[in-house]
């Protein structure tokens, strides 16, 4: 009888010790979510008045016009036909945005967890044709690390802000994959394209080196942190998803050269062959220390610049020039540049552009693989840069405080042409 009742006192103990911790909750300072509903995302994309840039990300060039990304809000439409005075023509609103591409006259774009894709023949009238729902993960943007993250119910929609208050809410941790874009340190944004020249003549657009979404054939790319995400854009305004496919970890930047496909990672660059475009196979790969790394390929050779710091690892900051095998299945360092704190770089021929932070953007003859550092053609320092598209003779370059575009028909008196400032806060 006592073991009976032993029994029935242990069992009414447990049951108040779960019911206990069920209950237990905890009262905290907190990024509280701002959400918007699946209903309202799914019917925000609109051309509005031009805007003024304020956190400018990555940049995308297409048939006479510059398409900026203004981080998780939309996209800045400048009409660049005249290089000298580019016009800010409109802003498409286009909540979640991170990475962009253009097929002929359909653009492509990331919004939260879907991918959309917007008419943009009348750059002054865009329409969304087509959407691709619950596509790409559910992320939230950056917030404020001095203080904890505030439960997420996916139920309400997307966050799309944060408000710092007290919350009180239940013990309970989930982890959500969090976009960093512009000038932060990479983890999980920012997409990817040629980054140099277009693969097909003018069918596709240009993007630069940061980004992580690309298009190849009939199909459009996008890769995040461990996954490459394909699309089929044979009829361009009706995207297809056709599958996932895990391609590695730590990836933060793409870029697609002749048939091949190279990740950026913190440890190293991979590299894919698109012989069968629906299922890129792994050939190769070149490890390095860690480090955050985009890439660019030119002529059998591979450019990467290593920063270090933060989120980066290490504290390495250099250039790293690689010699590619005809096949690319095998790499060769042929030598290594220290540099101060690189982000993204381009290739024009034999004419590199890096962006190297808070010591500006530098231009360089790469004819000479092991004489680089000698052949310093132009140094532009005070400019804090993130990326560069080099494109017949004009370079354009997003930095901290605007957009920039130089003329370098003239290698020996490259000139800045015009330039688009990002709004000064008082």
């Amino acid at each position: 009888m006592k073991t009976i009742k032993y029994i029935f006192f242990t069992f009414l103990l447990a049951s108040a010790l779960s019911s206990c911790l069920d209950e237990y909750t905890e009262v905290f300072t907190a990024n509280s979510p701002v959400y918007m509903s699946y209903e309202e995302l799914r019917d925000a994309v609109k051309m509005t008045a031009p805007r003024e840039l304020v956190n400018p990300g990555k940049i995308y060039f297409k048939d006479g016009h510059i398409f900026i990304n203004e981080e998780f809000k939309g996209i800045h439409v400048i009409d660049n036909q005249n290089p000298s005075s580019p016009q800010n023509i409109g802003f498409i609103e286009v909540p979640g945005v991170v990475d962009i591409a253009v097929k002929n006259d359909i653009l492509y774009a990331d919004s939260f967890i879907d991918l959309v894709a917007i008419d943009i023949s009348d750059v002054n009238n865009p329409e969304e044709v087509s959407r691709v729902k619950d596509v790409f993960p559910y992320t939230i943007p950056p917030y404020n690390e001095d203080y904890r993250v505030a439960e997420v119910d996916q139920d309400k929609g997307v966050v799309i802000d944060w408000e710092i208050k007290e919350v009180r809410q239940e013990m309970e941790y989930h982890y959500y994959p969090v976009y960093y874009f512009g000038r932060n340190d990479l983890a999980m944004s920012d997409g990817g394209f040629t980054g140099g020249a277009a693969e097909s003549g003018g069918t596709f657009g240009i993007g630069g080196s940061m980004a992580r979404f690309g298009l190849y054939d009939d199909y459009l790319y996008s890769v995040d942190n461990s996954t490459l995400f394909m699309f089929d854009v044979n009829t361009d305004s009706n995207p297809r998803s056709i599958g996932k496919q895990n391609v590695g970890w730590n990836i933060e930047t793409m870029f697609i050269h002749d048939g091949h496909m190279f990740f950026g990672t913190q440890t190293g660059m991979l590299i894919f062959n698109l012989d069968v475009p629906t299922v890129p196979q792994y050939i190769g790969q070149f490890w390095h220390v860690t480090a955050c790394d985009p890439v660019v390929v030119a002529d059998g050779y591979a450019y990467v610049t290593l920063r270090g710091g933060n989120a980066c690892g290490s504290d390495i900051n250099r250039l790293d020039v690689l010699e590619l095998s005809e096949d690319y299945k095998n790499t060769t360092l042929l030598h290594s540049y220290p540099l101060e704190g690189p982000y993204g770089l381009g290739i024009d021929d034999e004419i590199l552009f890096v962006c190297d932070g808070d010591a500006g953007l530098k231009v360089y003859n790469v004819a000479d693989k092991l004489n680089i550092d000698n052949n310093l053609i132009a140094r532009f320092p005070n400019i804090n840069t993130f990326d560069v598209i080099p494109v017949n003779g004009y370079l354009f370059m997003i930095g901290d405080d605007g957009f920039y575009q130089y003329d370098y028909s003239n290698l020996q008196d490259i000139q800045q042409v015009s330039f688009i400032p990002v709004r000064q806060d008082d």
